[in-house]
């Protein structure tokens, strides 16, 4: 397997290969050359982002400043929308349903690093080069969610369809469909009801 394999696969893959060098090499330049467009230049932006997520579905929009490892593993369904800072490090495929509103300063991070230091540490490999050993498992979540701003979403979770994630939660585990959830870590406070349907007066 090629390490940009093994990655994919969720094994030990080496970070300095020179194919993911030279990937997240060009999403940095592409996440940095979208940062400095301005919302008017719509056509420029959509020229962008087709580089940077190739697998970004008609009407997705991501205001800006966004930060992608990669961007060429993460697929973004129709209508979905991101706030500033949108930070995504698809080591590990990350799939965004439709229709999902993503607030301000929302990390999504699929890499997991050994726990013990002996493992995790930068070495040298024969060739001279320093690296280290780490690992990635995937982020979906589902249709029609809304994740508050300040959210940090880790590897392997999965947020059911039509949740709700609460500002400043830490989801380390998966969130069933139809749920309310916040916290540190993020843990669901109660079902979505229709009661949730009347809307405040102003």
């Amino acid at each position: 397997m090629t390490e940009k394999e093994k990655m994919i696969a969720g094994k030990i893959y080496d970070p300095a290969d020179s194919e993911l060098l030279e990937l997240r090499a060009l999403a940095h330049r592409l996440s940095a050359e979208y940062n400095l467009t301005f919302e008017t230049e719509t056509e420029k932006r959509a020229g962008l982002m087709n580089r940077l997520v190739p697998k970004a579905a008609n009407g997705v929009y991501l205001q800006g400043p966004v930060q992608f490892d990669y961007g060429c593993f993460t697929e973004i369904g129709e209508n979905s929308y991101a706030n500033f800072n949108l930070t995504v490090l698809d080591c590990a495929p990350v799939k965004i349903g439709k229709n999902v509103f993503i607030g301000p300063n929302v990390s999504i991070l699929t890499p997991v690093h050994p726990l013990r230091f002996q493992d995790r540490n930068m070495y040298r490999r024969a060739d001279g080069v320093m690296t280290d050993r780490e690992y990635a498992k995937p982020i979906t979540i589902c249709d029609n969610c809304w994740i508050a701003g300040n959210v940090t979403i880790c590897g392997g979770v999965t947020i059911g369809e039509g949740t709700v994630i609460g500002a400043g939660s830490v989801v380390t585990r998966d969130i069933p469909a139809g749920a309310v959830a916040a916290g540190v870590p993020c843990r669901k406070i109660r079902d979505i009801t229709d009661a949730d349907g009347e809307l405040p007066l102003i």
